[in-house]
């Protein structure tokens, strides 16, 4: 009995030094990256905590092995080691090495995640005339999310959620500013009588004030500590209309009525999270809603690249958090808005992306109350110009796209502990 009592000992003590976690390496090595933040984000979403390992082989994520987690990285071909917990000590070991530019953040809890995007379909064939990056990275992720709009907002179930994604939506009111190209699509005509009829509904006389409504509810989201991200014209739109409270910037065609014409000179920009200083564009036929994206960009796409910025893991962890990858240098993408002029950010916004040859910010971060805003200019990371009508990427040829990386890297932000989450 003794013999067999010891001999039952030694198997757990060997299993608990070989088997104890599971090593997602994210460098060039990883098959697929994208799923690896739906296994880790899976593996929270069981009531077990994992690591995320900055700057630590790519980014790389831990947690503890079990045969079911073990077949949910195959399932999803995404590549994994069985390390023991001798071995993952060492590791955590190495980088708790004040000389090495690494950190450990525990990840305790899967995100609650809301896209904002529209309730309705107004687009002919019940096809959106443009895909979402974010929306096509989690379901090919396997991330689960809700959808609201509007009326959610204004009914205040934001609150319901740790991590809200911004669809590609002009917060001016103005419709995308594509009346000169598209007012006789019917895809626009629906878009228009679907914004104006639920404005009525919501009891607002005009789709801007609704628009500045929900603008004020997502700013008190932030500050109650929500965590908000956005992409193409939801980033410059967004800052726009919290400096435009209260002012009338939409022409006529847009809103029944003109535009102040010394609304420029309204601007309170005190308001605003990213941007200070800049222009609107009055035009209301010019595709372009201010200065912020300059719209001038003189650069081929093959040499089209912006690079991220090196942060300290140890001091700085919250952008090195949303710049984990396998890559610094990340290829360039269009959209509505692609870009950000440098001397028309604040100085207390953390540039995280950058491509130094046109002056122009791609990627940046900051912070609002108790809570935390990240803007990425572009449409979409894997297709350079995505245009009115094309149709969505297939990420199944960009498994390991860091374009994609970064959007991901957002989403699981809002898992780490809060005393690791603080600037």
């Amino acid at each position: 009995m003794k013999q067999y009592l010891l001999s039952f000992f030694l198997v757990l003590y060997s299993f608990s030094l070989f088997a104890g976690m599971i090593l997602i390496p994210m460098d060039p090595n990883q098959k697929n990256h994208l799923k690896a933040y739906g296994v880790t984000y899976w593996v929270l979403s069981q009531d077990v905590e994992a690591y995320w390992l900055l700057n630590y082989r790519g980014g790389s994520f831990a947690f503890v092995h079990t045969r079911a987690f073990e077949r949910e990285c195959i399932l999803r071909d995404v590549s994994y080691e069985v390390i023991s917990n001798a071995q993952f000590n060492r590791i955590r070991e190495e980088i708790s090495n004040p000389a090495v530019n690494q950190e450990v953040i525990k990840l305790e809890v899967a995100p609650r995640v809301a896209v904002y995007t529209p309730d309705y379909n107004p687009y002919e064939d019940g096809i959106q005339p443009w895909g979402d990056a974010v929306t096509q990275v989690l379901d090919y992720a396997e991330i689960p999310y809700d959808k609201v709009y509007d009326r959610e907002v204004l009914d205040g179930r934001l609150a319901d959620y740790d991590w809200l994604h911004l669809h590609h939506e002009d917060f001016t009111g103005q419709y995308g500013k594509f009346y000169r190209a598209y007012h006789a699509h019917t895809w626009y005509r629906n878009h228009v009588a679907s914004l104006e009829n639920l404005a009525a509904e919501l009891g607002f006389g005009k789709v801007t004030h609704l628009k500045s409504a929900v603008v004020e509810r997502i700013r008190e989201y932030v500050a109650g500590g929500g965590f908000m991200f956005a992409m193409c014209s939801a980033t410059d739109t967004y800052d726009i209309a919290l400096a435009a409270k209260g002012i009338d910037i939409a022409a006529e065609i847009y809103d029944g009525d003109p535009a102040d014409p010394n609304a420029n000179e309204k601007l309170d920009f005190t308001r605003t999270f990213a941007f200070r200083d800049f222009q609107l564009e009055m035009d209301p036929l010019v595709y372009r809603y201010s200065n912020i994206d300059p719209k001038t960009r003189q650069v081929s796409p093959s040499m089209d690249y912006f690079t991220l910025f090196d942060f300290s893991a140890k001091w700085d962890p919250v952008p090195t958090m949303l710049t984990q990858n396998h890559t610094r240098t990340v290829k360039g993408f269009m959209g509505q808005t692609t870009s950000f002029q440098l001397n028309l950010i604040k100085p207390t916004v953390v540039v995280m992306g950058k491509n130094e040859g046109l002056n122009e910010a791609r990627y940046i971060h900051g912070t609002f109350g108790d809570g935390f805003w990240s803007f990425y200019g572009g449409h979409d990371p894997e297709d350079y110009t995505h245009r009115v009508g094309d149709p969505e990427v297939d990420l199944n040829l960009h498994p390991n796209s860091p374009g994609y990386r970064l959007i991901l890297n957002n989403i699981l932000f809002p898992a780490a502990r809060k005393k690791e989450r603080k600037t």
